[in-house]
């Protein structure tokens, strides 16, 4: 839990710029967070918030439920996506280039892996896809230990290269699919509330889509986090679970996206509470369930842009508001140092 005793002091410094009280509205909040976590990391209060080197991890992975019918593109999609992302021509590419924030793709577990060395490509493969969760396990609790693991050490690698600011994005077609059973199994969320159109499903889709999660939650309704996601998990939302711990761990910031890693994030919260109090919530995405997972977290996202592409795009999009809370806390003149008098 982050030592609350410099609370007081960040406050007094953000309410004593130059504006009137709560004028920046959620900046303040996020640069009353941000210098919290700093200070508990260095062992004493920070006047200068360090977000340098932020980074998103793009975590890839294939799900057999995909074989179900109930996404706009067939699983083959997934590894072309990952080779658009090494080759920079993805969305999250150009948010990440426009915003200096460094950018690493993770073959989590898609069926065909990437043939030769890519200095942007991570392997920490799981298995070639998970199976249908429909009609099976997704994965073995052994797969999903390892998945914590590896993405654990994912954001221990990313801290030794410099990351101060992490973020997380993701790509497997089905992933809505595993990410609404998810939430519904852990929740206890009616699966209709959890489970949306993902990128632009037809209403015929969206009903098998519910029949489909309803079969995988059946199996797991109301088990532990590590038994869900064994039964209808994926393997990068596995390894994003290990990477929301890891950033615990590692004491840093962690700006969060949209549905599927703010899934990530709450089975994370369940493992160690304490987890919760370094994530910041980048947006609202357009997905159907995303709502009820930020109420369950008590998030409050900062923009709202009716995005559902996922990859890390909202995240990447909320750095420049992460890095401008972080500049008013470092450089706006308080009240007494520009002569100001209220």
């Amino acid at each position: 839990m982050l030592d609350q005793s410099y609370s007081d002091a960040i406050w007094q410094r953000i309410n004593l710029k130059t504006k009137p009280l709560g004028s920046l509205g959620q900046l303040e909040a996020v640069a009353h967070q941000l210098a919290l976590i700093q200070s508990n990391a260095k062992g004493d209060l920070v006047t200068n918030i360090d977000i340098d080197h932020p980074s998103v991890l793009v975590f890839a992975g294939d799900h057999g439920v995909a074989a179900e019918g109930i996404s706009i593109a067939p699983s083959d999609v997934t590894r072309q996506m990952v080779l658009n992302f090494l080759n920079g021509g993805a969305a999250i590419n150009c948010f990440a280039r426009a915003n200096q924030v460094e950018l690493k793709v993770v073959d989590a577990g898609i069926i065909e892996p990437i043939e030769g060395e890519n200095s942007d490509l991570i392997v920490q493969r799981l298995g070639a896809g998970t199976a249908n969760f429909a009609s099976a396990s997704a994965m073995s609790h052994e797969q999903v230990k390892q998945g914590l693991a590896l993405g654990e050490q994912a954001v221990r690698d990313a801290v030794e290269r410099g990351c101060d600011l992490v973020m997380f994005g993701e790509m497997g077609i089905g992933n809505t699919s595993s990410a609404s059973a998810i939430f519904a199994a852990l929740s206890k969320s009616s699966v209709s509330d959890c489970v949306g159109r993902g990128t632009g499903i037809t209403p015929e889709q969206v009903e098998k889509k519910i029949h489909v999660v309803s079969q995988g939650v059946s199996r797991c309704l109301g088990a532990d986090v590590e038994t869900v996601l064994s039964e209808v998990g994926g393997f990068e939302i596995v390894q994003m679970v290990g990477g929301c711990l890891g950033a615990y761990h590692a004491r840093i910031p962690l700006l969060v996206d949209g549905f599927i890693t703010s899934v990530a994030a709450y089975c994370a919260t369940l493992i160690e509470p304490d987890c919760r109090e370094y994530m910041l919530f980048a947006h609202q995405s357009h997905e159907q369930g995303h709502r009820l997972v930020l109420e369950r977290l008590n998030a409050e996202p900062l923009l709202d842009l009716s995005l559902r592409l996922g990859e890390g795009t909202g995240a990447a999009l909320a750095v420049p508001l992460v890095k401008a809370a972080a500049e008013f806390y470092n450089n706006m003149a308080s009240f007494a140092d520009a002569g100001v008098t209220v």
